[in-house]
Order: C-alpha cells, then sequence, then structure tokens
C-alpha cells in the first residue's frame, strides 16, 4: 500500500511525533510510506533521523514579512503544501493536522485534538479540516466523543504509540549530568501557552515552593506556529510578582530529552486541553511520577497510573505529595501502560483501517 502522511512542520510538537514513528512503523510492515511536510525557516530535515525505509518530501517554506499574522501564515502554510503535494500517486492520503488536511484533498484526518478558534480564517480552516475529510481517526475515545457531539462524525479510535524503551532505558551519566545542572525539578514539556496550562504551573510551582524551597520548575520545548508572546509576557510578569525563577529549556536535542525526563522527580502535565499527552506517557516509560490536570481525556488515557489535579492549589498539592512519597506500586503500573502502547500496535491498527475505507483508500 502506498501511503503518504501529511504533517505541517518538521519541529518536535506532538502531532510530529507521531507522524515520525506512525511512518517508521507502517514501513517495518511493509508499507510504502512517504511524509510529507513544510520545511520552515530554510529546515531541509526533520528534528530527528528518519529511517531509511520512509521517503522524506520536504517543502520549502520560506519566512513571510515581519508584519504577517498568524492566519496570513497558516493560509500561506496550505497553498504552498497544496501546490507541492500530488496525490495521484498514493492508495491513502492521511493528514495529520489542520494545515495538511486543508491541502491534501480527499483524504483520512487524524483529529488529535480540537481546537476553538476566533479569528475568520483560522476558524474557518479547522472546520473544513474536520468536515471535508471522509474517514477520521482519534488517538483517545475522548475527543472521538467530541467529534461525535460537535459535528455528527464517528472516528475509529486508535491510540499513539509510545518510544518506550528510549525513555525507560537512559544512561546514569546523562541522568546524572541533568541532576548536577538544576538539583531536584518537577518537569513540563511542551513550553509555555495557554492550552499546556502554563499560568496555573507557574501559580502551582510558587506555593509548592513554600514548603520546597530547593525544586525547581523546568520547562522544555515550545516549538509552535502561533504567537503566544503576549501570553509569555503575562507569564514572566507573573513570575516575577511571585519572586519564582523557573528554568526555561526552550527545544531539548532529541538525544537529551529522555535522560531529562527521567532525571526528573516528577513530571507536571496541567494541559487545558489534550488528545493524548504523548509526553506525559513518555514519562511514565521513564518512571517518573506523573501529575495532570484532571481532564476526561487524561483520565482515560492514564487512570491509575497518574495523580489528577484542576485548581493551581490540587496541582501543588499533588506535586508535593509526587515529591514526598516514593509510590513503587504506581511507578510500576505506568511502566506497563507506556509498553502496552506500541507504535508497531498503532501502525497496525492504521492498516486495518485503511483497509476497511474500500474504494476510499
Amino acid at each position: 500500500m502506498k501511503i503518504a502522511l501529511l504533517s505541517y512542520s518538521t519541529k518536535p510538537r506532538g502531532g510530529v511525533v507521531h507522524t515520525l514513528a506512525l511512518a517508521e512503523a507502517l514501513a517495518a510492515l511493509g508499507e510504502d510510506v512517504t511524509v510529507w511536510t513544510l520545511g520552515r525557516g530554510g529546515d531541509a530535515g526533520f528534528f530527528r533521523p528518519v529511517h531509511p525505509a520512509v521517503r522524506i518530501q520536504i517543502v520549502p517554506f520560506p519566512d513571510g514579512p515581519p508584519e504577517e499574522s498568524v492566519g496570513a501564515r497558516i493560509l500561506r502554510s496550505i497553498t504552498t503544501l497544496r501546490a507541492a503535494f500530488d496525490p495521484t500517486p498514493y492508495d491513502v492520503v492521511h493528514a495529520q493536522d489542520c494545515i495538511s488536511a486543508n491541502a491534501a484533498g480527499p483524504c483520512v484526518r487524524t483529529v488529535h485534538h480540537l481546537d476553538h478558534f476566533t479569528t475568520p480564517e483560522l476558524a474557518a480552516c479547522h472546520e473544513r479540516a474536520i468536515v471535508e475529510p471522509y474517514a477520521h481517526i482519534c488517538v483517545s475515545a475522548a475527543v472521538a466523543g467530541e467529534l461525535a457531539a460537535g459535528w455528527g462524525i464517528e472516528a475509529q479510535v486508535i491510540p499513539n504509540g509510545v518510544a518506550y524503551d528510549r525513555f525507560a532505558v537512559t544512561g546514569p551519566a546523562e541522568r546524572a549530568s541533568w541532576r548536577s545542572r538544576l538539583g531536584p525539578y518537577v518537569l513540563t514539556v511542551g513550553g509555555i501557552e495557554p492550552r499546556k496550562g502554563s499560568l496555573d504551573l507557574l501559580e502551582a510551582y510558587a506555593l509548592l515552593r513554600a514548603t520546597r524551597p530547593g525544586v525547581r520548575l523546568v520547562i522544555a520545548g515550545g516549538e509552535t506556529l502561533f504567537d503566544y508572546r503576549g501570553y509569555r509576557a503575562r507569564w514572566e510578569a507573573r513570575a516575577a510578582e511571585l519572586a519564582v525563577e523557573p528554568v526555561v529549556l526552550g527545544q531539548v536535542g532529541e538525544d537529551e530529552l529522555p535522560s531529562l525526563v527521567a532525571a526528573a522527580d516528577v513530571f507536571a502535565f496541567p494541559s487545558l486541553k489534550e488528545g493524548f499527552g504523548l509526553a506525559a506517557m513518555e514519562a511514565l516509560a521513564a518512571g517518573v511520577p506523573l501529575v495532570v490536570r484532571d481532564l476526561p481525556v487524561l483520565r482515560e488515557v492514564f487512570g491509575e497510573a497518574a495523580q489528577f489535579a484542576t485548581t493551581p492549589e490540587d496541582l501543588a498539592a499533588e506535586l508535593g505529595h509526587a515529591l514526598a512519597t516514593e509510590n513503587p506500586d504506581r511507578r510500576s503500573a505506568g511502566r506497563a501502560l507506556a509498553a502496552r502502547h506500541t507504535w508497531d500496535a498503532a501502525a497496525r491498527g492504521h492498516l486495518d483501517f485503511y483497509r476497511s475505507l474500500g474504494t476510499h483508500a
């Protein structure tokens, strides 16, 4: 089967991580897979090496003028990818996000999570990327339920895989290096943005410092198409008011990330909206205690392997509890949960779904 997987970036965001891992797992099963994406800012490759069995097509996407709005940049992204992509060689065209779904023409669409945009062009793009694909996949039943309730669309649920061994087995020297640099720390991955609940985590950290003054908050990642400078400014101003200084690492190298995660004392995941929570599942693979926002999707995915919180006060209390209490049963349950989510199983689920589409595929 000739399969095209379309993404929107070469950077390490969850949907891009998903696309590459799925492509490699499909290729390992003998399928002919090509990943299409946009090369932003001169990128000629992805953030990590990709198995040579997967073909890569990176469409150059030069920077726009300094005054270009987010909406204009997204519309230009769609136009650029649409002009370059030819669907005719493929049995299945599978878009992984709003931009690629608008560019692909008739396609399968994975809806990782649902957004709510207020600018007209973004709202229109989001709507088209939901209603125009002929088949839909969600990575959790909770998001599939949102799709059914809001649009009457029935989606196939195929959970994410996780690179279990990559996070479960890390070098002692690499972990020790992070501990030497940072001391004890609470880690979150995903950057500083509204959807990630960054302001709530900041408030929780200030409360936690009252009883755990030696613990740092470390924030990694944050590559995004959107302009969160205003939110970041509010976050920085609030940090100054609270007299706390989180460590903001930005994008961490692919080889360094597993040991950063594994060396953490606890992983915080206070997102306001998620489709699955791949970064949190990677933390469980590393054996790190996990505290997440109490959302239906995260209850579904993590169950008894995580601790749940709603308010900053709850979050601070649960983080403090995780720091103070060793829970080998929960740690073991978390590792076992992560180990069950394989990319091989995800790829086989996708192949079964593609084949079920008959003449559409």
